[in-house]
């Protein structure tokens, strides 16, 4: 497991420990730092995340509902594997949502949340991004649920967010073999500043083109690697 995840024994924003130990072990599951199949020791993890037993057993239980942990009865909670036949199901999801979840954030954006698009577009324009591909990758995670949030429809957000961490799941398989990284980062540059101005249709279509681009990516990657005739 990763050391390097932030420990925050109070929750801040009204958030309870359970809440905080939910969007930590989610995260160390969508980064592989908890490998798929591996035993979940909830005693070490409380240890680790500086919180009773309680709150992580409360946050394993919606990790399971998002399908991220399994329990199984008499042998534990595991890591939930990474199918790779299971890109196709979630790329159906996201071709549909992820435009609609844009357009709203368009359609919807105020003065701040413009002037703030705007800002990270121009951030992500300008960043170094370097060769951290792991800050790369929680960065395209972060402009997601930005996104998500902004579109202003919170079922939609959980929905996205859920089938989100699942496709980076997939991309950390894959993470060391992926040339394209950083533009397919990049290009989020456009759908912010999509939503920056208002622009639904920009919007929506930047969206659909960054899902069926992490698709295609996927798929090249394993045609490439695919053993001659097979």
């Amino acid at each position: 497991m990763s050391a390097g995840v932030e420990v925050r024994p109070e929750p801040a924003g009204g958030a309870t420990n359970a809440d905080v130990a939910y969007e930590q072990i989610r995260e160390r599951l969508i980064m592989l730092d908890i490998r798929p199949g591996e035993p979940i020791n909830d005693e070490r993890l409380a240890a680790e995340l500086g919180f009773g037993r309680t709150p992580v057993r409360e946050a394993l239980k919606r990790l399971e509902r998002d399908r991220l942990v399994m329990a199984y009865p008499r042998r534990g909670t595991f890591a939930t594997g990474v199918d790779i036949t299971d890109l196709g199901h979630i790329s159906v999801i996201r071709k549909h949502l992820e435009p609609v979840a844009a357009g709203l954030a368009a359609a919807a954006a105020t003065e701040r949340t413009r002037a703030a698009f705007a800002l990270l577009a121009d951030d992500l324009d300008s960043a170094d991004l370097g060769e951290d591909r792991r800050e790369i990758l929680m960065r395209d995670v972060r402009i997601h649920r930005e996104v998500y949030r902004a579109s202003g429809n919170p079922y939609l957000e959980d929905v996205l967010i859920c089938q989100d961490a699942h496709a980076t799941r997939i991309w950390c398989l894959f993470l060391d073999r992926l040339p394209q990284l950083v533009p397919h980062v990049r290009e989020h540059a456009d759908l912010l500043r999509a939503v920056a101005d208002g622009d639904v249709a920009a919007a929506e279509r930047c969206a659909l083109e960054h899902v069926v681009g992490f698709e295609a990516a996927i798929r090249g990657v394993l045609r490439n690697e695919a053993p001659a005739g097979a």
